[in-house]
């Protein structure tokens, strides 16, 4: 039984190896073809292109758009086969000639030949009426007169009855003539899967399919290949490993390549021809790289029964000589040591685990004196404009409290009185204004609870209330429902509020007609707040960076407070986007959860 398995498993090794170097093979193979398959559409696109303005410039001869106008003037005609017989001499193609709108040719430089065109009715052909259906057109076919096979390049100019269609014929033996010396076959085949060019001329207008009836009876209609007797090609397609595309060429075909022995194989590479329907197609023979695989695969064989044997002579070795006590002494020694570093493991993890809730509460800490520093700057902002709005109340205090004096002097009471109420009411006032600004400076717990989203707005409308007054803005605010709750923190989401109504006041400086549009509508478990201002809107740069920290449009500030916004808002379970309005103007749109949402196990976010 050993001696079976030693043999299977050398037998094993060497059918894997043979697979392997077997698809290293196709590799380089491939690589090869890719090479060839490269330079040889490179050379038929650079024969088929060279020719490709010729009928544009025949187009715009005047013998030939006056022949147009006057087909029956033979010295206009003379002049025009001339031109095209002289033309068609010096570039080196078959054929060059012009046809009418209704496909009769009125000159051809052939015209001095028996065979000549001109006169000829080819409006059946289909470069013909490819022409004028698309203005110009590449087309190959075998010719009706001579039963010459070549590209035909077409253009059509001109409008009306005076449109006139320039035809080239290219010849491709050249080419053929080029591919006869290479290392391996190739061909192209056109749109009708028929063998139009190849180096091995028995698979010249052979098929790669069988046509069907219908496409038979087109064919020759049209007289693309004259009559010629489309055999399909006799090949055995095979799918080889990795996705390669293998063919086995049958007797007659491999004789025809100048093979003597049938059943070789070859890599089929295949790609198309830009601005063609054509696609070409190169056969890599592996009859030395299958012959090179199984010389490997033997070697490999082989050697892996040699290190089978080796290996079983050194088991044999080791197994006399190594002793029990000795074998469980290493096991001990083992268990130690894997249960130190176990220890050890266990000791950093722990060590690493303290460092990063130490690093999260400083984290956390810093982010919350970040927020604390937002509300200060905004303070700092709106200092200017309270002094300011104080210093109005105060001077009124002073005036009424020298006026009720004098009224008490004189005994007039009920004056006094009034003054000392409007006294009390100023005061109120000015309490009130200041209360907001301690309230909104004051630093939050960070504890969340259930908030109508009234107050919220209303809050921040207050701490800015000076702010609005003074540049005059328009606030409209509209909340469906009116008693919609929210799950945040009160005071931080409330300085996202501020922050984003204040760049909304800086974002409509100048205007005449400022307005604020405050919007709060629930959608599903989230209540959608928007924030819009009639400024001139978010640049497509802002808009990408906008919640980057340090990024700021304004010549003053840090550019903090709407990447502090961002990750107050996400901390409390909702997002934070910002657009443009189709009318005008930038749109903020806070999403925060609704005071149900606790209550739904699996609740997406609204887009």
């Amino acid at each position: 039984m050993l001696i079976a398995l030693w043999l299977a498993v050398s037998v094993l090794g060497g059918l894997l190896a043979y697979q392997g170097f077997v698809k290293l093979g196709l590799g380089d193979a491939r690589n090869a073809g890719d090479s060839r398959l490269e330079r040889y559409a490179s050379s038929l696109l650079s024969e088929a292109d060279r020719f490709a303005f010729v009928p544009a410039l025949v187009a715009l001869q005047p013998e030939i758009q006056q022949l147009l106008r006057t087909p029956q003037n033979r010295a206009l005609q003379r002049k025009a086969n001339q031109y095209l017989e002289a033309l068609n001499g010096q570039i080196g193609t078959l054929n060059a000639y012009v046809l009418d709108r209704k496909g009769h040719v009125l000159a051809a430089s052939n015209w001095q030949q028996p065979d000549s065109f001109v006169g000829e009715d080819l409006s059946f052909r289909p470069y013909v009426q490819q022409a004028l259906k698309q203005g110009k057109g590449r087309y190959f076919g075998i010719g009706t007169i001579r039963g010459e096979p070549g590209y035909y390049l077409t253009s059509l100019w001109g409008e009306g009855p005076q449109q006139g269609i320039a035809v080239v014929k290219v010849g491709l033996a050249q080419l053929e003539q080029f591919w006869s010396h290479a290392e391996s076959p190739v061909l192209v085949s056109d749109e009708n899967q028929v063998v139009i060019l190849s180096n091995v001329e028995a698979w010249r207008f052979a098929t790669l399919k069988p046509l069907d009836e219908e496409r038979r009876g087109a064919l020759e209609i049209s007289l693309q290949y004259n009559g010629r007797v489309l055999k399909p090609l006799d090949w055995h397609w095979q799918q080889g490993p990795a996705g390669f595309q293998l063919l086995r060429l049958p007797q007659q075909a491999a004789e025809s390549q100048g093979k003597s022995q049938a059943g070789d194989l070859f890599l089929v590479q295949s790609r198309p021809l830009a601005g063609t329907p054509w696609q070409i197609t190169v056969l890599s023979p592996l009859s030395r790289t299958l012959q090179l695989a199984r010389s490997r695969a033997w070697l490999t064989a082989v050697m892996t029964a040699l290190a089978l044997l080796m290996l079983q002579i050194a088991m044999q070795r080791r197994r006399h000589q190594q002793a029990l006590v000795q074998a469980r002494q290493e096991l001990e020694i083992k268990v130690q040591q894997r249960t130190a570093d176990l220890l050890t493991a266990n000791t950093a993890l722990q060590q690493e685990v303290a460092e990063r809730i130490q690093t999260e509460q400083t984290l956390r800490a810093a982010q919350d004196e970040l927020v604390q520093a937002g509300k200060m700057a905004v303070l700092g902002q709106l200092s200017t404009e309270m002094a300011h709005e104080l210093n109005q109340p105060l001077t009124a205090l002073r005036t009424l409290a020298g006026n009720s004096q004098r009224f008490l002097e004189r005994g007039q009471t009920d004056v006094a009185q009034r003054n000392l109420q409007r006294m009390v009411e100023l005061t109120e006032r000015m309490g009130f204004m200041t209360g907001q600004l301690r309230n909104f400076a004051r630093k939050s717990r960070g504890d969340a609870q259930a908030v109508l989203v009234a107050s919220l707005l209303d809050g921040a409308q207050d701490v800015l209330e000076v702010r609005i007054a003074r540049s005059a803005a328009v606030v409209v605010s509209t909340l469906t429902p009116p008693d919609l709750e929210v799950w945040c923190d009160a005071n931080r989401v409330q300085q996202v509020l501020v922050n984003l109504m204040a760049n909304a006041l800086d974002a409509m400086q100048g205007l005449s007609q400022p307005r604020l549009e405050m919007d709060c509508q629930a959608s599903g478990h989230w209540a959608r707040i928007t924030v819009r201002d009639h400024g001139p809107g978010l640049s497509e740069d802002a808009r990408r960076r906008l919640f980057e920290p340090f990024f700021t449009t304004k010549s003053e500030g840090l550019g903090l407070g709407l990447s502090l916004s961002a990750d107050i808002v996400r901390a409390s379970g909702g997002s934070l986007q910002a657009s443009n309005h189709p009318k005008g103007g930038a749109v903020f749109q806070l999403l925060l959860p609704m005071v149900d949402t606790l209550q739904v196990a699996d609740v997406r976010m609204p887009l």
